[in-house]
């Protein structure tokens, strides 16, 4: 038995990094997931893994239609839906303002927001009828960048800040009968699409930007109280709490900030307990 028996599931985004942690995670506790992507390749590994419990779309968070085609899919193969994951995003190489073209600005903002924002209230709109049917869950992926500055750059971190305000108002706006609920993951090792506004790589394709790169681990380490850099697994638990009906039943316009503790860095010191392993047991840890 596990806490997502009998449920059925969108995870949009679902190919690779957080979003394909939690399809797997899903499926582990008993879910039917229609994952979509933009790359199809990864949609059908998917499928090959998880075999009749997981059904792959090509899909644009960015188009209602997409978003209404993908809810009729659920609702087609498999006879309903109950939770919708938002979790497609977009990166912005942790861009300054001062060091975007000025004729680029404007299309850096659109397709940033497009997937970040946009993306999130069109799904919100193509699957909020049938979640008030099921008495669903509406989760979004959020980020620290959610509530910190410099985990991006501006239209990264606006776009996140706006993402949790659709939270908020949706949890007011659907109670009860839909909880809506976000995960606010801090540094993960996973790549993330950057708009082609903010260049292209040498085949002209939009960059996959790689948010490990060789001194990344040491660098998160040093900025977070856990000292951890965190794989997307590290997450998924909580997708599956706030997407639970009995264990996250009095969850709504709540975020789970899955950050390695970045609320409770010091002013003097990132974490306060570094000597703690020394001092009861003489070593390091």
């Amino acid at each position: 038995m596990g806490w997502l028996d009998g449920e059925v599931a969108i995870v949009t985004g679902g190919g690779s990094g957080i979003g394909r942690a939690v399809v797997n995670r899903y499926v582990a506790e008993g879910a039917k997931v229609v994952v979509t992507d933009l790359d199809e390749t990864l949609l059908k590994e998917l499928e090959a893994e998880h075999g009749e419990a997981v059904t792959g779309l090509v899909a644009d968070a960015r188009l209602i239609e997409d978003n209404q085609r993908v809810v009729r899919h659920a609702v087609e193969v498999f006879g309903k839906l109950d939770i919708f994951v938002a979790n497609a995003g977009m990166g912005d190489r942790f861009t300054e303002i001062v060091d975007i073209p000025d004729d680029k600005v404007a299309d850096a903002y659109q397709q940033v927001f497009d997937v970040n924002v946009k993306g999130v209230i069109l799904g919100a709109k193509a699957a909020v009828k049938e979640l008030v049917r099921s008495s669903g869950a509406f989760i979004v992926t959020l980020s620290n960048s959610s509530f910190y500055p410099d985990g991006g750059g501006v239209m990264y971190i606006s776009s996140k800040h706006a993402a949790l305000g659709i939270v908020r108002q949706l949890g007011h706006e659907w109670a009860p009968w839909v909880r809506v609920n976000a995960v606010a993951p801090g540094g993960t090792k996973t790549n993330i699409r950057i708009p082609e506004a903010f260049g292209l790589d040498e085949n002209g394709k939009p960059i996959r930007a790689h948010s490990h790169p060789s001194n990344a681990d040491s660098e998160v380490e040093r900025v977070t109280p856990l000292r951890t850099h965190s794989d997307p697994e590290d997450h998924a638990a909580a997708f599956v709490l706030v997407a639970s009906r009995t264990q996250g039943k009095a969850m709504t316009g709540t975020v789970i900030e899955s950050d390695g503790g970045l609320g409770v860095r010091g002013l003097r010191r990132v974490r306060g307990g570094d000597d703690l392993h020394r001092r009861f047991f003489g070593d390091e840890g």
